[in-house]
């Protein structure tokens, strides 16, 4: 169907709609990528190198697209990815995990998040809760406890991360908290995007720069910032640490941030369940090529001893195909839905899950795949020199 004023046909209508309708800082916070955004952009790009190897007849009447991830039954083999603080949308991560459990998937919550675990767990019942490696271990586990109680499903331990906010091409200003002076100097930028401040007023607050996931309930969240210094000053986490974590947790549980096969290995031996091939979408170290290039390497290093996701660079139910087709199990999403909620609130996530589904179902049949998991790397043409590895 073509776009409407409701409806978007592709992840890219969704962003050019999230820019138009956005104050630039408040954009510009969603499109970051560290220093000269190498790796941003490589992690797209990638997809577009590589070719499909297509039939034309006896293809399948039907597809499957569902699959098992961390002990849950999704849909199709997409979750959304755990992001920070989404002010894009005064109902935030409870409008993501609406738009996931209607799409029949899975969603991370990051301990970051804008809304209280509690409620967006009570809008889905798959949620995995994410945290990083702040504070110590009591004051991990007890967060990780929390959501439990919650009815978390599994927690992932994000570890792609070295605090680099350099941008060569301009970092947007966040303000600590939305005092008189932030809203002053925003003011401009929103004066330019009526809309934006409308929708926030209709709900009777401002975008609320708290992180209520690293305290307990009913305790004054910490500002996003004052928990960016907390992770800051963290230890940072050793193998023996996520072990720890691991066990005590006793579920489901991911390290998310894997691009090499040795730090693959180790999340095997320490009873991992699952990994995520991530980059932090461009937010780590820059000059790491694509998660996509990477994700062979790591799939012939541990792909049968362990669930292996990819996060990075997903625009198009094609691309998730590709992934599937060189080891993934499922994708992981993020600037592709918060695009969407920028553009249309939860019904915006809706749409750019079911761009993405009926993605994934018209590839397979012009595969003549009628399951994803009969996907394979000779469903692709691979060019020479596409993948990286770090073996020899």
């Amino acid at each position: 169907m073509a776009s409407t004023r409701d409806w978007f046909e592709t992840v890219a209508e969704a962003q050019r709609r999230a820019k138009r309708r956005l104050p630039k800082g408040v954009y510009l916070a969603l499109l970051a990528g560290a220093e000269a955004g190498v790796t941003m952009a490589d992690n797209v790009a990638a997809f577009g190198e590589l070719g499909f190897r297509p039939h034309i007849a006896d293809l399948p009447a039907g597809r499957e697209l569902a699959t098992t991830v961390m002990g849950q039954e999704i849909s199709f083999p997409v979750l959304l990815s755990p992001t920070g603080v989404q002010a894009v949308d005064p109902d935030g991560e409870v409008a993501v995990a609406r738009a996931a459990a209607a799409a029949g998937t899975a969603m991370g919550l990051s301990s970051f998040a804008s809304k209280p675990v509690e409620e967006v767990a009570a809008a889905n019942d798959k949620v995995f809760f994410q945290t990083y490696w702040v504070g110590d271990r009591e004051a991990i586990l007890a967060r990780a406890e929390r959501a439990r109680t919650a009815g978390a499903k599994g927690l992932i331990i994000t570890l792609d991360w070295v605090f680099d906010s350099r941008r060569d091409w301009g970092s947007p200003w966040i303000p600590e908290k939305l005092d008189l002076k932030a809203m002053a100097r925003y003011a401009p930028q929103v004066a330019l995007k009526p809309a934006y401040l409308l929708q926030w007023l209709k709900h009777g607050r401002l975008p609320d720069l708290g992180v209520p996931n690293l305290v307990a309930p009913g305790e004054q969240a910490p500002t996003f910032f004052g928990a960016y210094g907390q992770w800051m000053s963290a230890p940072l986490p050793t193998w023996e640490d996520l072990a720890w974590l691991r066990e005590q947790w006793g579920a489901p549980f991911m390290v998310k941030g894997v691009t090499h096969p040795d730090d693959a290995r180790r999340a095997v031996d320490i009873g991992a369940t699952a990994i995520s091939v991530s980059n932090h979408g461009g937010n780590n170290l820059d000059s790491t090529p694509a998660t996509i290039r990477l994700l062979p390497a790591v799939a012939d290093a541990v792909g049968d001893q362990i669930e292996i996701l990819l996060d990075g660079g997903i625009r198009r139910g094609s691309d998730v195909v590709k992934a599937l087709a060189l080891g993934a199990r499922a994708v992981m999403i993020g600037r592709a839905y918060l695009w969407g909620m920028a553009a249309g609130g939860e019904k915006g996530v809706a749409n750019v899950l079911a761009i993405l589904r009926s993605g994934i179902d018209e590839t397979l049949l012009g595969l003549g795949k009628s399951s994803i998991h009969q996907l394979g790397p000779g469903d692709l043409v691979i060019p020479a020199g596409f993948t990286r590895s770090a073996q020899k």
